[in-house]
């Protein structure tokens, strides 16, 4: 029976595991926590060396507390994964915020049971400094990140999070949102590119992938029209074009760091 508080019912919680891995997200944490309070029976937070106390956040909110090294992207939330006791699992961003349309969605379909499929993805929408709603017709992904775990893991690569799901498997799409909040400053998101360019150019060198040198010269304008035109950020004012500035940047320092990485290793 469903407790009662105000007199009004508090729906259980459900048999699924979420999971976050942070580091340094105390200020961003508890707006994704509050947003998927009560909706699990299981939460888990890995963090990797937090110095803000992020740590004291993720107990206040009762969730599962795990510090660790830092492996990569991929083998972190595979770790993270193995600290799931439920068959279900739900990953989220320390800068994701689940709308309650979204959580109401995934309570009605653990509603009769378990659900048919065996992974479902949904939009996670861009929020950008200033704004307090999605943009009109704003870019999105709907990676999957509901997912049965004896069906689907995240692949153990440090710059790719993605689940992969072995031959059979049925996904299929939620269409409640998850608010991304990525950007908290300028100079957070310019050191947050940075540092994960230099982890995308150290895994290329590891697996002897080259970038045509070539795409130096293109790179740039080419990454600008993809954000401002192509994901519309023409429409969302002046952040609109710093954000794609920023963007076009971070491509750009790529490719130039692959070719800094090949004159070294070519010495």
């Amino acid at each position: 029976m469903n407790a009662l508080q105000g007199g009004a019912e508090i729906a259980p919680p459900l048999p699924i595991s979420i999971f976050v891995i942070t580091k340094n997200e105390a200020r961003r944490l508890p707006r994704t926590l509050e947003a998927v309070r009560g909706l699990a029976s299981q939460v888990v937070v890995v963090d990797s060396g937090s110095t803000d106390g992020t740590q004291d956040v993720a107990l206040r909110f009762g969730a599962e507390l795990i510090e660790t090294h830092w492996r990569g992207y991929g083998p972190q939330k595979r770790f993270a994964e193995e600290q799931c006791r439920h068959r279900w699992a739900l990953n989220l961003d320390a800068d994701e915020e689940c709308t309650p349309e979204l959580t109401a969605e995934i309570r009605a379909l653990f509603s009769a049971g378990e659900p048919p499929l065996d992974g479902y993805g949904f939009p996670i929408v861009e929020i950008l400094p200033g704004e307090t709603a999605p943009s009109f017709l704003g870019h999105s992904l709907a990676p999957v990140r509901l997912y049965r775990l004896d069906k689907g893991r995240y692949a153990d690569k440090a710059v790719h999070d993605r689940v992969e799901f072995g031959r059979g498997a049925k996904t299929g799409r939620l269409r409640g949102i998850v608010l991304h909040h990525s950007i908290e400053s300028l100079s957070q998101s310019v050191e947050k590119l940075n540092r994960y360019s230099d982890q995308q150019i150290a895994d290329m060198v590891a697996h002897d992938r080259k970038i045509p040198a070539l795409r130096i010269w293109i790179e740039f304008p080419v990454a600008f029209f993809r954000a401002y035109v192509l994901r519309r950020h023409f429409l969302r004012g002046k952040f609109g074009l710093i954000a794609s500035i920023n963007y076009a940047f971070f491509r750009f320092m790529r490719i130039a760091k692959a070719i800094e990485a090949r004159l070294r290793t070519d010495r």
